[in-house]
C-alpha cells in the first residue's frame, strides 16, 4: 500500500512562502540545469483560443531529488469577467525511483507564481547592477506584485514605477505597495526612464520595451512570454544588449529570442550563455556597470520540480496533508 500526500492551496501557501529560502532553491534548479544531467523534455502545449485559454504542461527530473513533478497550468484570461482567476492548475510529485504518486499538490497555480517570482530574484541578483535601486514594473497583476517582493529580497530598491494598459490596475498597484515610494507611469518609455531594473510581467503580443528605452546599465527581466504569439522586447532591445535566458532551446522556440531569431536580427543558431551557466561560473552575466543585461525567463520543468520538492519536504516535517491509502496491485 502507497500513501498519497494531498495538500491545497491554503497549506501550501503556509509551507512556501515567497522567501529567501524559496529563492535559494529555484537557484539551485538554474545551477542544476548547468551542471547536473537533468532530463527535462519540452513543453507540452494545448490552446483553446474560443475561451482565450492555454495549458502548459512542464516536467523535469533533477539528479539532486528523488522526486518529480509533472506540472499542469492552465491560463484562461477570460476568467476574470466570470469572476474566476486567470490561472490556475495543480502539481503531481512521482518517486524517480519507482514511478508511484507521492504528492498531489493542488496549489491553484500558487507554487508556479512563487517560483517565477523566485525566479526573477534570482536573475536581478546575478545580472542588475549591484547598486541597483529604482525599479519599472511593465504590468499591474499578481505576479508584478510578487516579482517586485522577490525582489527586495535580492536588492536594496528604494523607488518603483509601475506601468499597465489599466491605468487604474497600476494606480491599485502602487496604492497597494507599502513601504517603498511607488508612481504610475503613463508610458513604457517613461516607466523606464531612470530605472536600474525593469521586469515586464504581461501576456502582451506586441513589443512594449524598444530600443530606445534602454539606458546604460539596466537589467530587464523578461518573464511574460512564454507561448509563440506572447512579445514584450522589441527584437532590436535583444541585440542591444547581453542576452542571458533559463533555457535556450525553449527560448529559440517561444521567448523573446524567437522573435529576434525571426526578425533577423539573431542568428537561429546563435548561442547564448543561459542563467545558470552564469551562476555556476562557466559563462559571464554582467561585466560592466553600464552593460545592459536581459534575461528571457520562459519558465522551466526544473524550477517546478524544484519548488514542489520543497513543498513536499516541510509538509513532511511538519506532518502536513492528508494522506491518501492507494492500494498498489503487483
Amino acid at each position: 500500500m502507497s500513501a498519497i500526500t494531498l495538500l491545497g492551496e491554503a497549506q501550501l501557501r503556509a509551507l512556501v512562502p515567497l522567501d529567501l529560502a524559496a529563492i535559494e532553491q529555484i537557484e539551485s534548479a538554474f545551477l542544476s540545469l548547468a551542471t547536473e544531467a537533468v532530463a527535462m523534455p519540452p513543453i507540452l502545449r494545448l490552446d483553446l483560443p474560443e475561451h482565450a485559454g492555454e495549458v502548459d504542461v512542464k516536467t523535469a527530473w533533477l539528479p539532486r531529488f528523488d522526486s518529480f513533478a509533472i506540472k499542469v497550468s492552465p491560463g484562461f484570461f477570460n476568467n476574470p469577467a466570470l469572476g474566476l482567476p486567470s490561472l490556475n492548475g495543480l502539481m503531481l510529485v512521482l518517486s524517480a525511483r519507482t514511478g508511484l504518486t507521492e504528492a498531489v499538490l493542488l496549489d491553484n497555480g500558487y507554487l508556479t507564481a512563487v517560483r517565477t517570482a523566485a525566479a526573477g530574484a534570482v536573475a536581478a541578483r546575478w545580472l542588475a547592477r549591484k547598486d541597483a535601486k529604482r525599479v519599472a514594473v511593465i504590468g499591474a497583476g499578481e505576479q508584478a506584485r510578487l516579482q517586485l517582493e522577490a525582489l527586495r529580497l535580492v536588492r536594496e530598491i528604494d523607488h518603483v514605477t509601475v506601468w499597465a494598459r489599466d491605468m487604474e490596475r497600476a494606480q491599485s498597484f502602487a496604492k497597494s505597495t507599502k513601504g517603498i515610494r511607488c508612481e504610475v507611469a503613463t508610458s513604457v518609455h517613461e516607466a523606464l526612464a531612470l530605472a536600474d531594473i525593469a521586469i515586464t510581467t504581461t501576456p502582451s503580443r506586441s513589443p512594449l520595451i524598444h530600443a530606445e528605452d534602454l539606458r546604460p546599465g539596466l537589467h530587464i527581466t523578461a518573464m511574460g512570454s512564454d507561448a509563440e504569439h506572447k512579445n514584450e522586447l522589441a527584437p532590436a532591445v535583444l541585440a542591444a544588449g547581453r542576452y542571458i535566458c533559463d533555457r535556450l532551446q525553449q527560448t529559440r522556440i517561444l521567448g523573446e529570442l524567437h522573435h529576434a531569431i525571426e526578425a533577423g536580427l539573431v542568428a537561429e543558431n546563435a548561442s547564448f550563455a543561459e542563467l545558470g551557466h552564469v551562476i555556476a561560473g562557466i559563462c559571464q552575466g554582467r561585466t560592466h556597470d553600464d552593460d545592459i543585461t536581459i534575461c528571457d525567463l520562459t519558465g522551466t520543468g526544473a524550477q517546478d520540480t524544484a519548488i514542489a520538492a520543497l513543498a513536499l519536504q516541510r509538509a513532511r516535517a511538519q506532518n502536513t496533508g492528508t494522506l491518501f491509502h492507494n492500494d498498489v496491485t503487483l
